[in-house]
């Protein structure tokens, strides 16, 4: 089984997009018995809270349901439950590193980085864009499917 975990500094927005994203993209392939899809926090601020109504209402949008998911945080033992630790911007990435320490067997990435314009993608909280959120991760979500099917 493959097991992908999202993150970004809340767990509210970018990341549970992502996992959500993900699960749908494997669950249309027919693969989701072969798949194991989270999201987590590198922050502690928003742990036990809902996924932000701006990324539910735009999932909601494209018929993707983010029932039941609450922030959580990511923990240094994740690095070995998982086999991709994939943040959103290089911000993450500094905060993911600084609490697993090291990545020897290459496991973390930006999620723009399988796309051919590997940048970071904006915090819709801060931005308020849902719209451009979401056609970043869903291109990120559908290169990273290709990378790990070639």
């Amino acid at each position: 089984m493959i097991k992908i975990l999202f993150i970004c500094h809340g767990n509210i927005c970018r990341s549970p997009m992502a996992e959500f994203v993900m699960k749908d993209i494997i669950q249309k392939e027919g693969k989701s018995t072969e798949y194991y899809v989270a999201s987590a926090a590198t922050s502690f601020e928003e742990i036990g809270n809902p996924v932000h109504s701006g990324t539910r209402n735009k999932l909601r949008q494209v018929g993707i349901s983010t029932e039941g998911k609450y922030a959580v945080h990511l923990e240094k033992t994740d690095y070995e439950k998982y086999d991709f630790l994939i943040g959103m911007d290089s911000w993450n990435i500094k905060n993911i590193m600084k609490i697993i320490g090291k990545d020897p067997d290459r496991k973390v990435y930006k999620l723009l980085d399988f796309t051919e314009h590997p940048t970071d993608i904006d915090d819709p909280w801060y931005t308020h864009d849902f719209d451009t959120t979401y056609k970043e991760v869903l291109e990120g979500c559908q290169a990273l499917w290709k990378h790990i099917n070639r």
